[in-house]
């Protein structure tokens, strides 16, 4: 199976490291990963503004730079669903000629990361140790838009020596939103207080999420409130081995 990475223009501009920690656990597992050069945005910045026509030139890319691969894996649960959801809407309603083809054989290939591990490689346990007390943060796209359910708690619970605690009020949305945090900064603020507080609550010194926007924005309150607890992609915990022998 020939399989590509997916970061994100996100990702791959402030935190690689979750590219990173994707690849070695599909290293891990036994699978190649390529990461074709030729990726750009998704689009999705252009789709929620209103651009809507002006993100048709990402999704041809998008679309052409992915179609030799059998699976595209990323660790954004936000592109995913863009590329899922819209990218066939785009392509019917704005594309040139063979654009939805194209897109129609390639969306059901694309999947989010805890999708590829639990639905196509059909697997939990990835090997990793994390002897940490972690909360898990369901992002609004995760949760309301690719409605992964438990998968990321099982791939939790199958982490060595993970102390995993619930997070109060864990289906709240945490504020970001994309543009929403800077068009609403007040409600958004007042939204992330109470995530922030929330978090504090549970006790964890790992805060974790299948979205890295989200996490991004719920560290930057922990940080202002100096607050000690870690923010960290799901899937750096899964590529953890912290005290294990490889």
């Amino acid at each position: 199976m020939r399989i590509a990475l997916f970061i994100t223009c996100f990702n791959d501009t402030m935190f690689p490291e979750t590219g990173r920690a994707v690849v070695t656990v599909l290293e891990r597992l036994g699978h190649t990963v390529d990461f074709p050069q030729e990726q750009t945005c998704c689009g999705q910045m252009h789709f929620n503004t209103g651009y809507r026509p002006d993100a048709v030139p990402l999704v041809t890319r998008f679309a052409r730079t992915f179609a030799e691969y059998d699976a595209i894996v990323t660790p954004s649960a936000s592109c995913a669903g863009m590329v899922k959801e819209n990218h066939p809407l785009l392509a019917r309603e704005y594309g040139p000629a063979g654009l939805q083809q194209l897109v129609a054989e390639l969306v059901p290939r694309v999947s989010e990361f805890t999708e590829f591990l639990t639905d196509v490689l059909g697997v939990t346990d990835v090997g990793a140790r994390f002897p940490h007390k972690v909360a898990y943060h369901p992002t609004c796209h995760s949760l309301r838009g690719l409605r992964l359910g438990d998968r990321p708690d099982r791939l939790l619970s199958a982490v060595q020596d993970i102390d995993l605690v619930d997070l109060p009020a864990a289906d709240s949305c945490c504020g970001f939103g994309g543009t929403f945090a800077v068009k609403n900064a007040d409600t958004s603020a007042a939204m992330l207080a109470d995530k922030n507080a929330a978090v504090l609550v549970s006790g964890a010194e790992v805060l974790c999420a299948a979205d890295n926007s989200c996490l991004m924005h719920i560290g930057g309150g922990l940080s202002r409130q100096g607050a000690t607890v870690r923010t960290m992609h799901l899937a750096e915990i899964l590529a953890a081995t912290e005290g294990k022998n490889r």
